[in-house]
């Protein structure tokens, strides 16, 4: 199979999955954080070179309290849980979103697993938190209109723009797999996104299995991408 070199994934269903067996949404959550250490693995097996995950958005934070409070401490459990395979396998780790308003212990511990995987160099994996592509491109033109103030010269082209995101060095996501039946992006990636191709699966993400993630990913292999060109047919 043509094995794409960024795939990103909206882990949607949690909560859905949780409902339908009478659980706590936690418990969702939970099992949807032992499906991502799995796809972390399967995408070490294919040789895949980054792997977004779309863990928090910006949205989130209207959930309950109680819920937000989890996943606050579920990011934290997960960076001490996985270090030892992220060690081993030589998997860098990058945080993509907004510090602001984060708890203080949530961005010790963004900060440490960053330094401490800096060095790796066999996949890169990206936790999106705090994330909304808006927000982020709404920052990036701050940032902009911030220098031109100070007296910068700043021609604008997509090029230049992309600087300003907040991860400019990793690339456009390839494949952008998406569970639970929903059909939209849901503001991940938007700037990101616009020649990535789509794959949307209704799994619920804790049920979501190597053989779903190989489906995706054969689907993106038999997939002609012109980028705005002529067909080679």
């Amino acid at each position: 199979m043509k094995i794409p070199r960024h795939v990103a994934i909206i882990m949607d269903g949690n909560g859905r999955w949780a409902k339908r067996r009478g659980l706590p949404r936690i418990k969702g959550h939970q099992r949807g954080a032992q499906v991502l250490h799995n796809t972390v693995k399967w995408s070490l097996e294919l040789g895949i070179e980054y792997l977004t995950a779309y863990s928090f958005s910006t949205e989130n934070w209207k959930r309950p309290k109680e819920e937000v409070e989890f996943l606050m401490n579920l990011f934290i459990q997960m960076v001490d849980r996985e270090m030892e395979l992220l060690k081993k396998e030589r998997v860098r780790v990058k945080i993509l979103g907004r510090k602001k308003g984060l708890p203080e212990n949530v961005l010790k511990k963004w900060n440490e697993v960053e330094e401490k995987t800096c060095n790796f160099d066999r996949m890169t994996l990206i936790i999106a938190f705090n994330y909304g592509g808006r927000k982020e491109i709404l920052d990036a033109v701050e940032s902009i209109i911030g220098e031109v103030r100070n007296g910068k010269e700043v021609i604008l082209t997509e090029e230049i723009f992309r600087r300003y995101l907040y991860l400019p060095d990793v690339p456009d996501p390839d494949l952008i797999i998406r569970t639970s039946g929903e059909m939209r992006l849901s503001n991940f990636l938007i700037w990101q996104s616009a020649y990535s191709e789509l794959y949307f699966t209704k799994r619920l993400w804790p049920d979501f299995t190597k053989k779903d993630f190989l489906r995706a990913i054969e689907s993106y292999s038999k997939r002609e991408r012109r980028f705005g060109g002529l067909s080679d047919g």
